[in-house]
């Protein structure tokens, strides 16, 4: 096979990526290891930002989240019993967040990929790069026990922290910037009505909780716990309590329980390798940086990524120009350093570290009373929370 772009990922960025070389006129061909089954209803990140929403609706695939997508203008942080409001729209001159949920942006996706003849094929294996410090670069891989090859102009490493682009690029290239935190989100889907209309964040003395939604009726909800704990310490009825407890809203909010249909624990860790770029492969999304979820970064990260690559290899074909591509790496890690900060901050801000001092937890406390009270401090967080706008 013959294409101008390969791209190893089915998830949101390989999608987009894909799609917004379509609408310039360039071939792509997109490889996923799992069934589109899978990948339509694995449960990732919920919150978009102002620039992602934009991205989406400029490449023509915004209807759905237009209807169906909740804008909060603005959320709630919660500490020592009180709720706290930031006003994202007042703060930062009109600009929102959009709860939609990563897999409903990759059904549109495919579906727009698929109603365009765009070339997605799923339940490939065996999948391995190579020569991608040439010209023609190649992707093997098998379908249906059969061996096929791609040969392309570039590849788009888009498949995620465990995927096999990044460790294909040899030893001494890449540099990794990492940090493991000592503890784990434990997160549920529930059939209940959220206890507000807005994100609320909080900082308990029993540890981290965020209550988030996916709809009016389904609440998305977190735990900070254990790194190695396990689904099977959490019954229905302990999530419930802990959840009470760590709400501690006093008589302003009323938590609703429902069935739980989905639980899960996700490790945080903050992850940078540098560069993104090798050849003519270029890394994207997962593949290239991790962050903790407490800034609802990560699928908007990825999103601009791909905004910068379809970009600059939309120039290439269109002049033959590659300045672009030659700094498709610098241009996205200024954006992502940004937002590992600004992830990292809010997760230092929030959780409760197994090694802090008295003086630690203190401070964690007059930081959260500043941001609360002081009107530069909270716009510095609305800025960062909504997005920063692009260069």
């Amino acid at each position: 096979m013959r294409t101008q772009v390969g791209i190893v990922g089915a998830g949101p960025a390989g999608l987009l990526l894909s799609h917004l070389l379509h609408l310039q006129g360039i071939e792509s061909i997109v490889l996923e290891d799992r069934c589109r089954s899978y990948i339509e209803s694995r449960v990732r990140a919920g919150v978009l930002e102002q620039g992602t929403v934009d991205i989406l609706n400029e490449a023509g695939v915004g209807e759905r989240m237009k209807r169906e997508g909740l804008v909060h203008l603005g959320i709630e942080l919660s500490f020592k019993g009180s709720l706290h409001r930031i006003n994202l729209y007042e703060l930062t001159n009109g600009r929102a967040i959009t709860v939609y949920g990563q897999t409903e942006v990759v059904k549109d996706l495919i579906k727009a990929r698929l109603d365009a003849d765009g070339q997605i094929l799923f339940e490939v294996e065996d999948v391995n790069i190579h020569d991608f410090d040439g010209a023609t670069p190649r992707i093997s891989f098998k379908k249906d026990d059969q061996e096929q090859e791609i040969i392309c102009d570039f590849i788009a490493g888009c498949d995620g922290f465990h995927g096999v682009c990044r460790p294909s690029v040899p030893d001494g290239v890449l540099t990794v910037y990492e940090r493991v935190y000592p503890f784990g989100w434990f997160g549920i889907l529930a059939q209940s009505t959220p206890p507000s209309e807005e994100l609320i964040y909080c900082h308990h003395e029993r540890g981290f909780a965020l209550f988030s939604m996916r709809s009016p009726q389904v609440t998305r909800l977190y735990i900070q716990c254990e790194p190695d704990d396990t689904v099977a310490n959490w019954p229905d009825e302990r999530i419930w309590e802990e959840l009470e407890t760590r709400l501690s809203a006093g008589d302003e909010l009323t938590l609703k329980e429902g069935p739980v249909i989905q639980k899960g624990i996700t490790p945080m860790r903050s992850f940078v390798v540098e560069p993104m770029q090798t050849g003519r492969l270029f890394l994207a999304g997962d593949a290239a940086h991790i962050v903790p979820p407490t800034g609802a970064k990560g699928l908007n990260l990825a999103a601009a990524d791909i905004r910068t690559l379809s970009r600059a290899l939309g120039r290439f074909y269109a002049s033959g120009r590659s300045d672009w591509l030659d700094q498709y790496s610098q241009t996205c890690l200024r954006r992502v350093w940004r937002a590992e900060h600004f992830s990292w901050w809010m997760t230092s801000m929030l959780h409760r570290f197994p090694d802090a001092s008295p003086f630690q937890q203190r401070l964690q406390l007059a930081e959260l009373q500043y941001v609360t009270s002081s009107r530069a401090a909270a716009t510095a967080l609305a800025e960062n929370y909504v997005g920063l706008p692009f260069d």
